[in-house]
């Protein structure tokens, strides 16, 4: 991506050929590689491994990480481009992806230690490996003073006890490290100290449940992760001690950008789909796009898909020149997350009857929305973190 300042707060943005090279590979093993499988991994929910093999030898799970660690010395705008092209098609694979690189393997580039870096990154960039990270928990996810799990320091040693909710990519046969975070002491004030710990898979102590029976995103990986008297050295604390959660709260400052890339990807599918159907369905003699209720509609749709583009394109184009991005980044994940839903029903209507049907790309798009108004900070914590960066009194 190229950026170049043009005001205070003004960025103009176009893909360099680097960029679109890779958009439009995606694409098009997006198109010939997932579109035909979505539908049927989508009914049986099974872990696409063969597909997630497939973007190992292209690279996508290395894009933002170094040369020297096995990954592919791009940038996070390229993973976000990729995460776009993906969820155009299915979430599935692209939350797949999403979860592999923000939240498995980049707490540990952006946290770890040079040896901590040496071990795992060359196993997560190249997708040899898949890494995930255990923050919910069945009573709480935003209220960090609400976690329980317990990392004991004794003799060298942490022992961890506790349990994890809705961690994405914890039980498949490639997952090799999940990083709690967990009570490891008192702070200031008694408040809990939270810490992140990394736990390699498989640990005696460490399970995983069965798959979650979602609403949507069926064939990716989510379960509950559950530590027993996990002992892991003390060398795998990850980042400072008692500064676990706030860590994570930034690395989810940039994974909030490559959420709002996903939700902009279902959106633009919803276009796509929308515009074949109303070209090809015939009423009063007519194909159904010639009228301008169906017309309006997806001219609106387009509307927000562009929009929301530009957010998460602004708010990376601000992350990689080193400018604050928070709020940008916040914007941009509530925003296309709001219009990845509406865009989903519009679509869902369009179809009328068959939009209903589970083999309608249309109906996985709105089974799949939903969750983006949630994961990665709900559409409240948005709001809340803009009104913050916006200085309004009592944030």
């Amino acid at each position: 991506m190229t950026a170049r300042v043009t005001g205070a707060s003004e960025f103009d943005y176009f893909l360099d050929d680097e960029h679109e090279a890779l958009r439009s590979t995606v694409e098009e093993f997006a198109r010939d590689a997932v579109a035909p499988r979505a539908a049927a991994m989508d009914a049986s929910g099974e872990f696409p491994y063969d597909l997630v093999a497939s973007m190992s030898k292209m690279g996508l799970f290395g894009l933002p990480f170094p040369e020297e660690y096995g990954g592919m010395g791009g940038d996070y705008f390229a993973l976000c481009l990729a995460i776009e092209e993906l969820a155009r098609v299915d979430s599935s694979v692209a939350i797949t992806l999403e979860a592999a690189v923000s939240l498995g393997a980049m707490p540990v580039f952006r946290f770890g230690t040079d040896e901590q870096r040496k071990e795992w990154l060359p196993q997560l960039t190249t997708g040899e490996a898949i890494g995930a990270f255990g923050l919910t928990e069945p009573d709480g996810g935003t209220d960090a003073g609400a976690t329980r799990t317990r990392a004991v320091l004794d003799a060298g040693t942490w022992r961890i006890d506790g349990t994890k909710a809705f961690i994405t990519n914890a039980g498949t046969t490639l997952t090799r490290l999940i990083t709690v975070t967990a009570v490891t002491g008192a702070g200031e004030g008694g408040r809990k100290e939270i810490s992140s710990v990394l736990v390699p898979v498989p640990s005696p102590g460490l399970s995983v449940a069965t798959p979650y029976s979602k609403v949507g995103w069926h064939a990716s990986d989510t379960r509950e992760v559950s530590l027993a008297g996990v002992v892991v050295p003390e060398a795998n604390l990850l980042g400072e001690r008692g500064r676990g959660f706030a860590n994570f709260l930034s690395i989810l400052d940039e994974g909030r950008i490559a959420i709002a890339a996903l939700a902009v990807g279902l959106a633009q599918g919803c276009v796509d789909e929308s515009v074949k159907y109303a070209s090809q369905r015939q009423a009063f003699g007519a194909a159904i796009g010639t009228y301008q209720a169906i017309q309006f509609k997806i001219a609106d749709m387009a509307v927000r898909a562009h929009t929301a583009r530009l957010a998460y394109h602004d708010a990376a184009a601000r992350m990689l020149a080193g400018k604050p991005f928070k709020k940008q980044a916040a914007m941009a994940k509530l925003y296309a997350s709001e219009i990845a839903v509406t865009n989903a029903r519009e679509a869902t209507q369009i179809h009328g009857g068959y939009g209903f049907m589970n083999e309608a790309p249309v109906a996985r798009f709105w089974r799949d929305s939903k969750v983006l108004e949630i994961g990665e900070g709900t559409s409240e914590v948005q709001r809340m973190l803009i009104a913050r960066e916006l200085g309004l009194p009592g944030t």
